[in-house]
């Protein structure tokens, strides 16, 4: 089952979310190809041929990395009347709803359905009484909404941001 309740006024706009399944590759390789474009843009001596061979490796790591090394995490795709549009992959953990992943299709990005689905994250993880954590590129476009939901940054690697979100964190903003 989903740790995520998303709003009804979600819902009534058709969105929902499943568990990822197997047939679900094809659209995660695209989906995952769209957050490495702007990169392989700029390898104009790769073929498309090299840049495809590249994404179907990457996505592979990927896709083995969250499943081998991350216990408890759940695969959904983000839905719009049955049509797979994002994926959101949660981890619970004893003190926090860990956002492992959140990617919409290109033509999602930019009007609100991400901050919608972190915002629904967040109140499902304040239900539970857990705060909600990140790793986030340092140079990640999605950095300013994170900052405008409330994350802040716990630790700084090399190329991530650790960040957090604790439960209260409106109780905090208010009680300043």
């Amino acid at each position: 089952m989903i740790p995520v309740d998303l709003p009804p006024a979600l819902i009534a706009q058709g969105i929902a979310l499943r568990q990822e399944c197997d047939d679900d590759t094809a659209f995660l390789t695209e989906l995952y190809a769209s957050t490495r474009a702007d990169e392989l843009a700029l390898l104009g001596h790769w073929t498309d041929a090299d840049k495809a061979a590249f994404v179907v490796q990457q996505f592979a790591a990927q896709r083995h990395h969250y499943r081998t090394a991350l216990a408890g995490v759940h695969f959904a795709v983000v839905e719009h009347s049955g049509q797979p549009i994002a994926r959101l992959y949660v981890q619970l953990r004893r003190n926090a709803m860990q956002l492992i992943d959140i990617t919409l299709r290109p033509e999602r990005r930019g009007a609100g359905l991400g901050s919608a689905l972190i915002a629904a994250v967040i109140a499902s993880a304040a239900r539970r009484g857990l705060d909600v954590g990140l790793f986030v590129e340092r140079y990640s476009a999605a950095l300013p909404l994170y900052r405008r939901l409330g994350f802040t940054t716990l630790v700084e690697h090399d190329i991530y941001l650790e960040m957090e979100r604790p439960q209260d964190a409106d109780q905090l903003k208010t009680a300043s």
